[in-house]
């Protein structure tokens, strides 16, 4: 028999997988731990104008699919009109079937708007003026969109020199009420890529903020040691790193210390300088997450910025990175093991970009359990362009075969937009599915109670309390 499209019971191809959504996953809260929302945003509870704002706006997976539909850049970054903007995504929908988009927009559609129809030129004009009404009002403010999700912590993603202003007048006003938490990630890539011709100017940013001189390693160091504290006293828990790789490579607090000075000369640093320096300013700095109980992200393997004509004429981040093929089981494995000797390994969530990446990402995270903490080293969710049904469902099976997905803290959006969190249900209709069809193969037994705990546990509790929140 045909199935509806998007019914009640989308993506779950039998009863015991519809049973674990629908009683056990679908009314879960959502602890969304890694994204790109706009703390402004949420501490002055914005109401959006147009659909185009909220939707559009910093979508790089959108921009891609209507670059690839033939849609001109004014359309997509530049100065066209919200109204004409969203008429060409309309016209792109259709032909982005069998693209996570297809099936994440209307997702969205449904939940925040109650929109059944499919978006295309011929129901646009209706959707963007339905949309935009609802949108302009109070319902549909920032938090009540995150309400409406039952969102209960956010991480956003935060740079060392950020100076967290708008988190503090979230936590202020919303200090005596049972509130959804804003924290902020400590993301610190910036003084990692030491040959990006921006150091100087960020060490410049981090001296005004910590009032201090930065001339050697040590100053660094002690100038990032002390926004973490000022980071950890705003509740922060995470640190975030997105990386090409990890490097095998040695290094002295001398030899780091002679990087700085040449970057800070604005000398030329050669590529086995700028390997050192991520590696040891990288060691350091765990061992102070470590100190603080945070957990430490690694997203590994993006090539960026690949279009120069566009980074040139809209700028970096808008559509143009893709998945790299570094070399990534040597690195990762010396600098886990390097601070694993120490004890100074913090909690870490590894993050592959290559799905050829997978097995080795899950073994690694494997190696490094200490028997004191319930899955230490988290294989992390699918991340990026994995962030789809086949990457998602890769993942969870790897996971599966090679460490413990019982333990597994579950899914986040890794997203700029307020309307992205039906990612979260598709995430668990996707692993309640696996599950039934596990049961319904006979290679999982029917014990409807323990699964279904297994279920909530992965998309709530785990993360909970992996995180201490």
């Amino acid at each position: 028999m045909l199935k509806p499209f998007l019914n009640e019971n989308f993506l779950l191809q039998n009863k015991t997988a519809e049973r674990l959504y629908h009683d056990f996953a679908r009314t879960m809260p959502i602890i969304d731990y890694h994204n790109h929302l706009s703390p402004q945003q949420i501490a002055e509870d914005k109401v959006f104008e147009t659909i185009t704002e909220i939707w559009l706006q910093g979508d790089h997976y959108k921009w891609r699919a209507m670059r690839a539909n033939g849609v001109e850049e004014h359309y997509i970054t530049g100065n066209a009109k919200d109204k004409a903007k969203f008429l060409q995504w309309a016209a792109t929908v259709p032909y982005t079937m069998r693209n996570p988009l297809y099936h994440w927009t209307h997702l969205e559609l449904q939940r925040y708007f109650d929109i059944p129809d499919l978006l295309s030129p011929k129901t646009a004009e209706a959707i963007y003026q339905q949309t935009n009404e609802r949108l302009n009002t109070p319902e549909f403010s920032v938090l009540n969109l995150l309400r409406k999700m039952k969102v209960k912590v956010v991480c956003t993603t935060d740079y060392p020199t950020d100076s967290l202003a708008f988190h503090q007048q979230y936590q202020q006003a919303h200090a005596a009420e049972d509130a959804m938490k804003l924290l902020p990630t400590f993301r610190p890539d910036k003084f990692l890529v030491v040959n990006d011709r921006n150091f100087p100017t960020e060490l410049e940013k981090l001296e005004q903020i910590t009032n201090t001189e930065i001339h050697t390693f040590d100053d660094l160091l002690e100038a990032l040691a002390v926004r973490i504290e000022y980071f950890d006293s705003l509740g922060c828990k995470l640190s975030d790193h997105g990386l090409k790789q990890l490097y095998p490579v040695s290094f002295t607090r001398s030899s780091l210390n002679k990087i700085v000075i040449k970057a800070r000369a604005q000398q030329v640093i050669t590529q086995a300088e700028a390997a050192i320096f991520q590696t040891g300013l990288l060691y350091y700095l765990a061992k102070i997450y470590h100190q603080h109980a945070w957990t430490m992200q690694l997203h590994l393997g993006p090539i960026r910025n690949n279009n120069s004509r566009l980074l040139r004429q809209v700028g970096a981040d808008v559509g143009c990175d893709s998945i790299g093929d570094y070399p990534q089981a040597e690195g990762l494995s010396a600098f886990l093991n390097s601070l694993d000797m120490e004890d100074k390994l913090p909690k870490t969530i590894l993050y592959n970009l290559n799905p050829r990446d997978n097995e080795l990402f899950a073994t690694m995270a494997g190696n490094f359990n200490d028997g004191g903490t319930i899955g230490k080293i988290q294989y992390g969710s699918a991340w990026w362009f994995l962030d789809q049904k086949d990457g998602m469902e890769k993942q969870l099976n790897v996971l599966s075969n090679m460490g413990l997905l019982s333990r597994f803290i579950g899914m986040l959006t890794d997203s700029r937009s307020f309307l992205s969190f039906p990612r979260h249900e598709y995430f668990r209709r996707i692993l309640c599915n696996l599950i039934g069809q596990d049961v319904h193969n006979g290679e999982l037994p029917n014990d409807i109670e323990w699964l279904g705990e297994m279920v909530q546990q992965i998309c709530y509790f785990n993360a909970k309390r992996y995180f201490d929140f």
